[in-house]
């Protein structure tokens, strides 16, 4: 199925985007010029959060109860019909594969029925988009920061579908890093918010932790495994697992929290600078789930007024994900790039993101 859509002489063109890479069922109607009408985020934090993260099949049953509902809400929100789109656009790559399938059998289905363009998008150059849409001008070339529960990754950005893999975590993601230490904390899932609220009454800088590849700037990857560790050294002996016996003080989890963030923060900040200065670039963009994160943004924009380089983080609402980010397919169709219905869920992480 391919096409610029079924009313190419309508002044607007209007887009349902859909988004179910992992625990958030999304759904935006965008127009051409990239308004976005409408965006609605079914969210299943309550679900996961006595499992301290994302169960796959709980998030891809999910998915199947919440997604004509959150399809209808969001068409509705918009003031739009279904024979009033042009085109479905849905997230493909990466994720979780159940989770994944739901969205794209969603939109193939809505795509043959109404016989209109599918979109196939990819969730990482969307987070990126995502400061695209909040600059609301071209950011293009630019560094591109995706920092998430399942992704921490730099990429080159030459163009909104031209992305070149930079470097990666070897082991957690930095969201994932968040949610395990907030478990050894207590502290609620998911970890980002609670760490960042416990912090906030911590010392930073009681306790010094490793800043993996911090120094080396030979290299743009991100480890946070060894890091996790020594948290969890300082509350248990080396070899237990036991953290039910340890009673943690208020003023002990929040030196441990802020003192594990800032470290997060430290290497976070160090790469993306290194990542500028090897490409010759003065533009950073930075998108994910984590990109909410209070003192990350706090330490990029001292760090861009420091440097003199331009820093766009989305609103909030453009961090997590969500299906208004979808507007990539936006570029995407005016590049003739549309899917047929052969089009499968590519769950692993794609080291060169560019199509």
């Amino acid at each position: 199925m391919s096409g610029p859509g079924r009313n190419p002489a309508s002044p607007t063109m209007h887009l349902l985007t859909l988004e179910t890479t992992c625990d958030e069922t999304a759904a935006a109607v965008v127009t051409d010029s990239l308004n976005v009408l409408s965006s609605v985020v079914a969210s299943q934090t309550a679900l996961h959060q006595r499992f301290g993260g994302v169960v796959p099949e709980i998030a891809s049953r999910a998915h199947v109860e919440r997604i004509l509902p959150v399809i209808d809400e969001a068409l509705r929100d918009a003031d739009v019909k279904l024979s009033d789109l042009d085109a479905i656009a849905v997230a493909h790559t990466p994720g979780l594969a159940g989770s994944l399938l739901v969205g794209l059998v969603a939109a193939k289905s809505l795509a043959v029925s109404l016989d209109i363009p599918l979109v196939a998008i990819d969730h990482l150059k969307a987070h990126i988009y995502a400061g695209r849409l909040a600059a609301k001008r071209d950011i293009y070339p630019c560094i591109g920061l995706v920092v998430s529960g399942g992704h921490t990754s730099l990429y080159r950005c030459d163009s909104p579908l031209e992305m070149t893999h930079l470097g990666s975590t070897i082991d957690d993601a930095a969201g994932e890093a968040f949610d395990k230490v907030a478990s050894m904390l207590s502290l609620p899932y998911p970890g980002g918010p609670s760490v960042q609220k416990a912090g906030e009454k911590g010392d930073p800088q009681r306790y010094r932790f490793p800043r993996s590849f911090l120094k080396d700037d030979s290299r743009l990857d991100f480890s946070f495994s060894g890091l996790k560790t020594a948290v969890r050294y300082e509350i248990v002996e080396p070899g237990s697992a036991d953290f039910s016996a340890v009673e943690l003080d208020e003023q002990t989890v929040a030196d441990l929290a802020a003192s594990f963030q800032e470290a997060v923060v430290d290497c976070l900040v160090g790469k993306s600078l290194l990542a500028l200065k090897q490409a010759g670039l003065n533009t950073l963009c930075v998108g994910g789930g984590v990109a909410a994160n209070g003192r990350l943004r706090e330490r990029f924009s001292e760090e861009a007024m420091k440097h003199g380089f331009e820093l766009i983080f989305p609103p909030m609402s453009l961090c997590t994900d969500n299906a208004a980010m979808g507007a990539i397919a936006v570029e995407q169709m005016k590049a003739g790039d549309f899917a047929d219905l052969s089009v499968d869920a590519r769950p692993g992480l794609v080291r060169t993101a560019s199509t």
